[in-house]
């Protein structure tokens, strides 16, 4: 029996592998060095393919999707589309508050986005052990800028963690109220929800449990730690992942092992996706793939099982 895709839900776009960080656990392998950035004409049949159909909510995301040079004039042709449509921006925090980027907090809050923001920890200490030293500084003092701005009460802002080396993510129930009860206490930081998300072995994250020897023991660990009850809510069957040259994937993590839907002997590119072809489709697997099925799951946008 194989995973099939439901309805479309979210058109997610990763725009390109520049960073302005390089962190230990990007499946992206995305840094301050990478050259991979979507172009405007891209850019342009992306939106034109999105505008044609029914898919509520587009999701960009990268790399700094914010450091790509169109990333404003994307979000403006999206907002500008009837019926309207929600975007999510996908932010490190880190970017908001560095040069050339100066009023990009308040762009986002003026077209409504919604942020999922990466925050691995609400400690000091594990933050810039995996993000690099000063990213936790940086991101509560970029949280402070959204919060002034209505982010986390009127205007939606989620927190993902993930774990800092080789294991499960607890109760994500759990880590949202400690997450909310110290970020409240030590800085006033409030946000909406925390989203869970189990490291996968793959790209960056892979190779550190290669050198560490550990890469065996966590593909075990994922297996043994297998729940059915998770794959009606996996990412990829409501969602399509487009890569910054407009390939089309099942998910984010497909993409970056181009695992690509193809069309006869090559890549399949959204613009030549017919939208009402894609439900029912056959979503491409791999051993990968336990790591989103593994425990309560790996939530990229809802509430884990």
């Amino acid at each position: 029996m194989f995973l099939r895709r439901a309805k479309t839900e979210v058109l997610q776009v990763n725009v390109g592998k520049l960073c302005n960080l390089t962190c230990v656990h990007c499946h992206v392998n995305a840094g301050p060095k990478r050259k991979e950035i979507m172009t405007r004409e891209t850019i342009d049949r992306v939106i034109d393919w999105f505008a044609r159909t029914e898919i509520p909510t587009i999701d960009l995301t990268g790399g700094a999707p914010e450091m790509i040079p169109d990333f404003r004039y994307f979000i403006e042709q999206v907002k500008a589309l009837r019926p309207p449509r929600h975007v999510i921006d996908r932010c490190n925090l880190t970017i908001l508050l560095d040069p050339g980027y100066e009023g990009l907090p308040q762009f986002l809050a003026r077209h409504k986005v919604e942020i999922i923001a990466s925050m691995p920890c609400y400690t000091v200490e594990n933050v810039n052990a995996q993000r690099g030293e000063g990213v936790f500084d940086g991101s509560i003092k970029a949280l402070r800028v959204l919060n002034s701005l209505g982010y986390g009460s009127g205007l939606s802002l989620h927190l993902v963690y993930n774990p800092v080396g080789a294991f499960l993510p607890g109760p994500q129930a759990e880590l949202e109220a400690d997450y909310k009860c110290e970020l409240k206490k030590n800085f006033g930081i409030v946000f909406n929800n925390l989203y869970s998300i189990t490291n996968l072995p793959i790209a960056r994250f892979a190779s550190y449990l290669r050198r560490n020897n550990k890469l065996e023991e966590y593909m075990q660990l994922l297996v043994d730690n297998f729940n059915p009850t998770t794959v009606s809510g996996l990412m990829c069957r409501n969602t399509i992942s487009v890569s910054w040259t407009g390939e089309v994937f099942d998910c984010d993590f497909n993409q970056m092992l181009k695992m690509n839907w193809r069309n006869g002997a090559g890549p399949l590119h959204l613009w030549d996706l017919d939208p009402a072809a894609v439900e029912n489709r056959e979503i491409l697997t791999g051993n990968h793939c336990f790591g989103c099925t593994a425990g309560a799951g790996s939530s990229c946008g809802g509430a884990l099982v």
